[in-house]
């Protein structure tokens, strides 16, 4: 069977944290190779030859994430995970609490954004771009107590929206995902009494975010898909 993404080099944020492992994992088997970008200097790879990790990377400072991707081979796909959460009342939601997550969250996909931009148009060959939104994001009803990530992530749908009108005559496709509650050790440590069928699996948005930057898609662009499980 013809691996999809053969040899095509995917860039991940976010790889090394639960969702990330999972997508890097899916995209590996898909035939990609994996740029990691992380904070961490001396970082390791998980399966060396087919994921390269570059350390030392902050995804907040444009001159690191500049250099980061311009020191890439021709790339095909950058898909942004890296992010954050914080909840708490609007009162206690400090300025800098509010800055932290759009920056995190939005800020971060901005930068990589803009820097896979610059070094897709330098081969003329086109390319994907997939960011990570959340359901408090597109229906901020759900976001009560979260004002400040429920704006951030709002702030990455609008985003996808926007580079995907103007990267029409690129070939870029632009897209996000926007998962309800990921099933993931850390959540279920910090929610030990929900329930969890009402989750949703890393499996499940590693899939969609494998879709959404395949080859095989030639026209989805724009689109901010929900993800909730359907229990």
């Amino acid at each position: 069977m013809t691996e999809p993404l053969a040899d095509r080099n995917v860039v991940v944020t976010g790889g090394e944290g639960a969702l990330g492992a999972v997508v890097v994992r899916r995209l590996l088997q898909a035939g990609a190779i994996c740029h990691l970008p992380s904070r961490r200097s001396g970082a390791s790879a998980p399966a060396p030859g087919r994921v390269h990790v570059t350390g030392g990377v902050d995804l907040i400072d444009q001159a690191a994430v500049d250099r980061f991707y311009d020191a890439l081979p021709p790339l095909w796909a950058s898909v942004h995970l890296a992010g954050g959460f914080a909840m708490a009342g609007v009162v206690e939601t400090t300025r800098s609490d509010f800055l932290r997550m759009m920056e995190t969250n939005a800020l971060t996909a901005f930068l990589c954004s803009r820097a896979a931009v610059r070094v897709m148009r330098r081969t003329g060959s086109g390319g994907r771009i997939v960011n990570v939104a959340a359901r408090p994001g597109i229906d901020p009803r759900k976001g009560a107590r979260m004002a400040a990530y429920a704006a951030s992530k709002a702030a990455v749908a609008a985003l996808t929206l926007a580079l995907a009108e103007e990267l029409k005559g690129d070939r870029i496709l632009v897209n996000a995902i926007a998962p309800s509650t990921l099933d993931t050790a850390a959540n279920r440590r910090a929610m030990p009494d929900a329930d969890t069928s009402k989750w949703l699996t890393p499996e499940a948005a590693a899939e969609a975010v494998l879709q959404l930057i395949s080859p095989a898609n030639l026209e989805i662009s724009g689109a901010v898909l929900p993800l909730y499980a359907q229990a």
